[in-house]
């Protein structure tokens, strides 16, 4: 089969490999959707991620398809059927698991492998975070369902409801989707970000005010200059330390933070105590999903309040790869691409 393997780097190489032989309690499934993600960007130009993938390793963790082949002793799927899966399952034995928060489970096992034709799908991940999928659902759909799951959880952790006024710094897939579902719970949305297309998706899914902050040096105060009233929450979905500063200076008084964006290894930040402090924020931080959500997100595409075709704005087929991630690291502006594995 066709498979991508990341080596290291900036280094993927699409290459032919031999199909794996399933193991007890494992499934193949033939991929029908596989999306980009902006993990797998990361990971990309970092060459590796330490809980998720060490080279040489398959790569891509976004999916949807049709089981080929099941392993003797699996009882409850069979070839034919159309199915989702995450990218990870939780132990559910350790102390997190035991107490609902299986995002920080002690032995998360990722899968990876979703930029291929096919992938064999491990017994956890099959018992715990493979979902079926109805009749309708299409595809490309289907394969929004991980990152979508770690959106309800810090929409969750962030305890969004109707009538809230929220800011989400970031117009990536993730603030996108933070977009789509606070103004599904109620929420008057604003979005900050950068890109006219990115910027005009925000506004189709439902963002009442859209800032624009591209070339801006102080990001507060073009935050501040073209909102229309204080923020009971702020999202950052960027994923940098100066953005999780700032957003600390955008929220009212008793209002939430949700730092949600993932910033490089090793970085810092500085906080304002007397702000903290005095002004009661509430400063969390949201990491992964776990099965709930997972099931959660796809019910929420299943009815209709997520589409692939408000997120997936570009195709690539697999062979050319390697490319659209060299274009996609110098600034290639796609929010989602979907990559053809058939050839």
């Amino acid at each position: 089969m066709k498979a991508a393997v990341l080596y290291g780097q900036e280094q993927i190489k699409v290459e032919d490999r031999t199909p794996a032989m399933l193991r007890p309690g494992e499934v193949r499934i033939q991929i029908e959707a596989a999306l980009t993600c902006g993990t797998d960007l990361k990971v990309f130009k970092r060459g590796y991620h330490a809980k998720m993938i060490v080279p040489p390793a398959v790569f891509g963790h976004e999916l949807a398809g049709i089981i080929s082949e099941v392993h003797p002793e699996v009882s409850d799927w069979k070839p034919g059927d159309r199915v989702g899966v995450a990218n990870s399952a939780p132990c559910g034995k350790c102390f997190y698991c035991q107490n609902n928060q299986e995002n920080l489970c002690d032995d998360l096992l990722f899968l990876n492998g979703a930029y291929a034709e096919s992938i064999v799908v491990p017994a956890r991940l099959v018992q715990k975070n493979m979902l079926r999928l109805k009749p309708e659902t299409r595809f490309r759909d289907a394969a929004l369902t991980e990152p979508l799951a770690c959106v309800v959880q810090g929409v969750e952790d962030a305890r969004l409801h109707a009538g809230q006024k929220a800011l989400v710094i970031g117009t990536g897939p993730i603030g996108l989707m933070f977009v789509a579902l606070a103004q599904n719970a109620g929420c008057v949305v604003t979005a900050a970000g950068r890109g006219e297309v990115r910027l005009q998706a925000a506004r189709k899914l439902g963002a009442a005010q859209v800032i624009d902050i591209s070339g801006e040096s102080n990001l507060i105060e073009a935050i501040r200059s073209g909102a229309s009233s204080e923020f009971d929450v702020v999202v950052e979905a960027v994923g940098k330390p100066e953005v999780w500063e700032a957003a600390t200076k955008l929220v009212r008084k008793g209002g939430t933070v949700n730092f949600f964006g993932g910033c490089p290894s090793g970085t810092t930040i500085s906080l304002d105590t007397a702000l903290i402090h005095y002004s009661n924020l509430t400063l969390l931080a949201s990491f992964h999903h776990t099965p709930r959500t997972i099931r959660r997100a796809l019910q929420l595409i299943e009815d209709g309040v997520i589409k692939a075709d408000d997120f997936v704005n570009g195709e690539c087929a697999l062979s050319q790869l390697p490319e659209l991630f060299k274009s996609m690291a110098v600034g290639n502006r796609a929010v989602k691409t979907l990559i053809r594995v058939k050839e």
